[in-house]
């Protein structure tokens, strides 16, 4: 399943669009048609959140979407139910994006056995940095899970260390702070992928911010791919249930821009 985390960014032009968005808003239901809607509209992989009640790395929009995902009653066990209703349809590269309490809580082990029988191939678990990622590293790719990292402006050394122990791809966050909209990105992020492109061949893509399809274009140039989660939340919030075909549209334009990238 590692493997096949990698093969997401070989692409046309070996660039990849990856949308998020959060298990259970505003139901279980709708989070498998919206998955499926954005598979149509030509995601290569689709992140998809475990909502957790303090989700220190994300802004308002996904905050409040986590809000509505618990107090609906989505647990690690439904989450993991979401994936096997769309596992009956499709075999769309799945990514959990997560935090560190809601999997230990669950039991490493038994969390990645899971994981294995439904080909979900990664975890991004943002409070888990690389350095203390060593336990449940080694439990998850026995599963053939890939522990994302994700980096940030850091030094050379860090970028040298992450990338040489990099599986699955690298998740470059755009800016320092918390996901949501930007309209612009001050981090001086070619200098970053050329550095991990200088130590791996483990594809790379941009997150945090990232709302435009221009801003997806700029982004995909200079990696390997583009995540993108607050806009597609944002429009969950906005239409609920009846979100699909305008999440379809925003997806559509978003993997055409990268394709041009």
């Amino acid at each position: 399943m590692i493997d096949k985390i990698k093969k997401v960014f070989e692409t046309e032009n070996g660039k990849a669009f990856i949308p998020f968005i959060t298990a259970g808003d505003p139901d279980a239901e709708s989070t498998v048609k919206f998955v499926l809607e954005m598979e149509r509209a030509g995601a290569d992989m689709i992140e998809l959140g475990i909502p957790f009640s303090d989700p220190t790395a994300e802004g308002v929009v996904i905050q409040e979407a986590n809000i509505r995902a618990l107090k609906g009653g989505m647990t690690t066990d439904t989450a993991f139910g979401i994936v096997e209703k769309i596992r009956a349809q499709s075999e769309i590269p799945l990514a959990f994006m997560t935090y560190i309490n809601p999997v230990f809580h669950y039991g490493y082990e038994r969390f990645f056995a899971k994981c294995e029988e439904l080909n979900v191939g990664a975890i991004i678990l943002p409070d888990c940095p690389y350095e203390e990622s060593g336990e449940l590293k080694d439990i998850a790719e026995s599963h053939n899970v890939a522990v994302v990292t994700m980096i940030s402006p850091t030094s050379d050394d860090r970028i040298r260390r992450v990338a040489k122990d990099a599986k699955g791809f690298i998740y470059v966050v755009s800016s320092m702070g918390v996901t949501g909209v930007r309209t612009e990105f001050n981090t001086d992020l070619d200098k970053i992928v050329t550095a991990l492109k200088n130590e791996t061949d483990v594809p790379c893509a941009i997150g945090f911010g990232i709302s435009t399809p221009e801003q997806a274009k700029r982004m995909a140039s200079i990696s390997d791919g583009a995540i993108v989660g607050s806009a597609i939340v944002r429009i969950v919030a906005e239409h609920g249930r009846d979100a699909a075909p305008y999440i379809y549209e925003f997806v559509k334009s978003m993997k055409d821009a990268v394709a041009e990238a």
